[in-house]
């Protein structure tokens, strides 16, 4: 967390929380509450930045943006974390670099999960080529085609992994509706009752 921020929290501790005005989207862009009520993209390169450094939950499972003194709730759109691949190091949307990852599954809606000491999220899908590149099977051999449709149509075949972040990780199944639940995470959190968004 940015220092300035941790000096405004101390300075002033009693500032309301907002709600429903900032999102992130499943390619890990952040989203401002435009005009006509929907999302916009925030498209300054620093203020994405500055949103990533001070971003994190709480025990609720709520995501986000400590925003000086304030909080700013974030309505995730997909996991709370997107992760880009650079080789077999991953990178996550905020700019953290994840040291493990520790359980990797594909879900039904065709996206690759992953959970590391970050929390979980979702690769982003123009990774996904480089992912398959990566998977090996319970032999160490690159997965033929058939054995391939297979995997991605759900059905049952022989352990596969990825070799990522200096370890291998057995990919599983999960359910995309599931997710939140499977994790914790609360996607769209909501003011207590009586008060306002913002």
């Amino acid at each position: 967390m940015d220092e300035i921020v941790i000096r405004s929290m101390a300075r002033w501790p009693d500032i309301p929380d907002v709600y429903g005005w900032l999102a992130l989207d499943r390619r890990g862009n952040w989203l401002l509450k435009g005009r006509s009520g929907g999302f916009e993209r925030i498209g300054n390169k620093a203020v994405g930045e500055f949103i990533g450094r001070n971003y994190q939950h709480d025990d609720a499972g709520r995501w986000f943006f400590q925003n000086g003194p304030q909080r700013v709730f974030v309505t995730l759109l997909g996991l709370p974390l997107v992760y880009r691949l650079e080789g077999d190091s991953v990178l996550a949307h905020t700019g953290a670099s994840a040291q493990s990852v520790t359980a990797l599954w594909l879900d039904d809606a065709g996206g690759v999960i992953l959970e590391t000491e970050l929390g979980p999220g979702t690769l982003d899908d123009r990774d996904l080529a480089l992912a398959l590149s990566l998977l090996r099977g319970a032999d160490g051999d690159t997965p033929d085609e058939q054995l391939m449709s297979g995997v991605i149509a759900g059905l049952a075949g022989p352990e596969l992994h990825l070799l990522l972040a200096g370890g291998r990780v057995v990919l599983g199944r999960i359910a995309a509706a599931s997710m939140a639940a499977h994790f914790g995470v609360n996607a769209d959190p909501r003011p207590p009752d009586g008060q306002p968004d913002c």
